[in-house]
């Protein structure tokens, strides 16, 4: 059976090895105060920063999911204003965690399946922007040109990117964004139930700053204390160790792999899945600009054949996502991973294009 799920997917082809010798080392019993867990949390920290090129100037969290991470955000780095920009079910989640929380939350609005204009007037007074690099639900994904104008539009802002579904593939000039976050069990092949969470000093100075005026910015995971912790390579609570262990040995298989060889087969294998369903009569890429698909969660709008296109996948041991929402019954999607080898869509590949 190969999983094209979205998330969790499928999970990468170390993973069992890892989770064996972790039993035999006992790290799932391990105190997250001990010397032991130490090592593990800076291991996969070290790595992370390797793998991504993420500069000295940020900090790593960990933390119970993504979905955590858009309420922790609003709560550590807004006081009044943030803006949104919303083109599909996850994005719009955040903007709305953030009126949930009594922000002053505005939003730009794109069809679902599209991305935005490429330039925008931004208030320079605004304390976030939120963008959604890929989203999930629709396979559209912003490009690193419309993620890097902000900063100069609007230099004071803390630019926050959610890249759940996109890391590790994405290449992100750190100097132009403050915060980018995922969870692990998308591109990173790993069981649910650890959010990553990317900041640097400025959110840090801006949480502290909110703090010091006696407003609330959450508590066991506000930023200064997973700072004090993250300091020692600890976390505030006893957290998902096995988890965070796992995310190091894979980071680990990823540099050894290599990070452009993994962004090239990205490419490679979202290249022949899109030029195969393009061609094809009973499907097409829904994202219709191929500038703006995404390289990681393929969309294909099935229409009334979404059915038979699934059958005859699964009868072969390929089991699609369901498109999201409304599109449910109308769309297949497809994850693009680095568990997903060059060989696997070659094959998936060869079986959409017999579809009939």
């Amino acid at each position: 059976m190969i999983n094209f799920t979205p998330g969790p997917s499928q999970l990468y082809f170390t993973v069992e090895t890892h989770v064996r010798q972790a039993f035999r080392d006992g790290v799932t019993s391990m105190s997250h105060r001990s010397k032991e867990f130490e090592v593990i949390s800076k291991s996969a920290k070290e790595g992370l920063k390797e793998l991504l090129g993420i500069p000295n100037d940020f900090h790593i969290f960990f933390v119970g999911s993504a979905t955590e991470i858009w309420e922790r955000t609003i709560q550590n780095l807004v006081r009044e204003q943030s803006l949104h920009f919303v083109n599909g079910a996850f994005s719009k989640r955040f903007h709305e965690i953030a009126t949930q929380l009594g922000k002053c939350a505005t939003k730009i609005e794109a069809p679902l399946g599209q991305i935005f204009e490429s330039n925008y007037k931004i208030d320079s007074t605004l304390e976030l922007i939120a963008l959604t690099h890929n989203e999930t639900s629709t396979g559209a994904m912003l490009s690193m040109d419309f993620i890097n104008q902000f900063r100069t539009q609007s230099p004071d802002s803390l630019i926050v990117v959610d890249a759940v579904s996109s890391l590790p593939y994405p290449q992100f000039n750190f100097s132009k964004i403050d915060s980018v976050f995922f969870s692990v069990q998308k591109g990173f092949g790993l069981p649910a139930g650890l959010g990553i969470w990317i900041v640097n000093d400025r959110c840090i100075a801006k949480a502290e700053s909110l703090q010091s005026k006696g407003i609330s910015i959450g508590t066991y995971h506000n930023l200064p204390t997973l700072l004090s912790n993250a300091k020692k390579n600890q976390t505030p609570e006893t957290p998902n160790v096995l988890g965070i262990y796992l995310l190091g040995k894979v980071i680990e298989d990823f540099l050894r792999r290599g990070i452009s060889i993994i962004r090239k087969e990205t490419e490679y294998k979202a290249a022949i899945f899109y030029q195969a369903i393009s061609a094809h009569p009973l499907m097409q890429p829904f994202v219709s600009d191929a500038n703006a698909r995404s390289q990681t969660v393929l969309v294909a709008e099935t229409g009334n054949h979404t059915e038979l296109i699934k059958k005859q996948l699964e009868a072969h041991g390929f089991f699609p996502g369901d498109g999201y929402g409304e599109q449910k019954k109308t769309q297949l999607r497809f994850a693009n991973f680095p568990t997903h080898s060059k060989e696997t869509f070659e094959r998936l590949v060869d079986l959409l294009v017999n579809v009939n």
